[in-house]
Formats: structure tokens, sequence, C-alpha cells
């Protein structure tokens, strides 16, 4: 990135969109100066000027939210940034994962057409994340959270054993069941361990790189 080439507006401010590295998700706009950006650049967290402050902002300083970088690109007019993140925490101050979390409109037949098996992941890790943040009364994964971690994996031990159970019987229906609960509360469980579910992918992409079959650690 060569940072001469890129185009201030007249208060010297360029707009930052913040995606979530792993998931894709666009989680906030925000804007930077030279100053912030430079400052992104050698922190590796994202740092933005406040437009109502006045000031700098180094996201998560307060709360701990911050977002680590991953990368960062400009447009074909070096008027506008994307930086990519790996959020520690919710990218609104509402506690919201994104700020842009109303839906306005949505194509149902258009987005079944375009989601594969690997974006359905992640979007049901985006909804675990909110379950988190929000913790609505009345969800099975708000109750899951609220109770705690040997709980999550009491459920996850006990899914695993129904999977067993389903594979030994030759149940293939029972077998699916199984493994979509045993999936679920793993998605559950990685939450809870703050650890991304790209970060599982990205050990299976590494692994296939080497050309051969995931091996059991030694």
């Amino acid at each position: 990135m060569n940072l001469e080439t890129i185009k201030y507006d007249e208060k010297g401010l360029v707009p930052a969109i913040v995606q979530d590295a792993g998931t894709g998700e666009v989680l906030t706009l925000a804007y930077m100066n030279k100053e912030s950006l430079q400052l992104s650049i050698e922190k590796g967290e994202t740092v933005f000027f406040s437009r109502s402050r006045k000031e700098l902002w180094h996201k998560g300083e307060t709360s701990g939210n911050t977002q680590k970088i991953t990368e960062m690109k400009y447009d074909c007019d070096q008027d506008a940034i994307v930086v990519r993140v790996v959020p520690a925490g919710p990218a609104c101050h509402t506690g919201a994962t994104s700020c842009f979390s109303e839906t306005i409109y949505q194509n149902k037949e258009a987005l079944k057409a375009v989601q594969t098996n690997v974006t359905f992941l992640t979007e049901l890790e985006k909804l675990i994340k909110k379950r988190k943040t929000e913790m609505p009364e009345g969800s099975y994964t708000t109750y899951l959270f609220d109770k705690g971690v040997d709980k999550i994996l009491k459920k996850v031990g006990e899914e695993a054993a129904e999977v067993i159970i389903a594979a030994k019987n030759r149940d293939a229906e029972e077998l699916s069941m199984e493994s979509a609960d045993l999936l679920y509360h793993l998605f559950v469980l990685l939450q809870e361990q703050e650890l991304p579910f790209q970060a599982v992918l990205d050990v299976l992409k590494d692994r296939h790189s080497d050309k051969d079959e995931p091996k059991e650690n030694e």
C-alpha cells in the first residue's frame, strides 16, 4: 500500500470499511486520517479518527474490543479503504457484533442460491456470537453460555457419544441429526473459548496443502 496515493476528503479523512477476516461480515464504517492510518499499520490494530470528538480513537483501548488487522486495501480510486480484522469483541457500541445488524431487504431465494455449506457455517457462527453478545431470554444458546464451559463441554461429550451410537447402529437419519447437534454444540464451545471457526479452517487448509490426509496429533 502506497500511503502517498490515498486521496483524503476536504477534512483530511478517508472512509475505512472494517470487515471480519474470518466471516467476511462488514463490521462498521469508520474514518481515518493520515496519522490514524499510520498508527493502525504500526500497531497492527485499528485506529480511527472520531469525527464527533475530533480526536484519534484506538478501537478497544478502553472496552478491550480491539480489532487485529490482517490486511488493508484501498480501492481503484484510492479514496476508500477496506480493513480486514480479527475482532476481539463486538464492533458496535450497542454491543452488537456489527453496526450493520438491521436487515431492510432480503431475497431469500437469491441468498439460498449463493449460500455454500461453508458460508452457512459462518452464518451459524455469527448467530451464535450474536446470542453470546445479546443473551436473549428463552434462547437455548443463551442458556448454554449462562451455564458456562462445563455445561457446554458436557453437551459436546454427550452429542459425540450419540454420533458414535448412531454410526454403530448404521442409522443414517439418526447420524445426520446427531452430527448436526454435535456441530452446533462445537460451535458454541468455539465461541465460549473465543476461537474463530476460521482458525479451524486454517488448520485444515495447512494440512491439505501438505497433500496428505489429516493426521491424529501425536
